[in-house]
């Protein structure tokens, strides 16, 4: 009741002051769902960016597979150790350093550009299929 003094004056009838209790808890809840709008959407988002990027590093894994020459089994479980890497540290380097050791150990003439530009390609192609997934 202290807090809504400035509200409430002494001298008003309970019924009044019941109503503008009942106006201010309409007012905090507006405001509240608001702010839990907000919160489930930045949610939201960051679990389809977190998607967005395991999509991406398991087409790296697969693209790299294929240059490296492995096939089927093999490809596959490449592109889940290129997933598995992304959980070591935050940001994209983990991935990009395991690709590139990796294509350094079978030979593979990959410039650090290509990389990358690829990584960038494959991320737009796994947003468009994230996307696509929810239609």
């Amino acid at each position: 009741m202290a807090r809504l003094g400035r509200y409430i004056e002494p001298g008003w009838p309970l019924r009044k002051r019941s109503c503008l209790l009942q106006l201010r808890e309409y007012d905090v809840s507006g405001f509240d769902q608001r702010k839990t709008g907000e919160e489930a959407r930045f949610a939201h988002d960051a679990e389809l960016k977190f998607k967005a990027n395991a999509r991406r590093n398991k087409l790296l894994g697969l693209w790299a597979a294929g240059l490296m020459g492995k096939t089927g089994e093999a490809a596959s479980n490449y592109a889940v150790e290129v997933v598995k890497s992304d959980f070591e540290a935050p940001g994209d380097e983990d991935v990009f350093n395991k690709v590139k050791a990796d294509f350094a150990a079978a030979g593979v003439a990959q410039t650090d550009h290509q990389l990358r530009r690829q990584m960038d390609e494959l991320m737009d192609t796994a947003i468009e299929q994230i996307k696509n997934e929810k239609k």
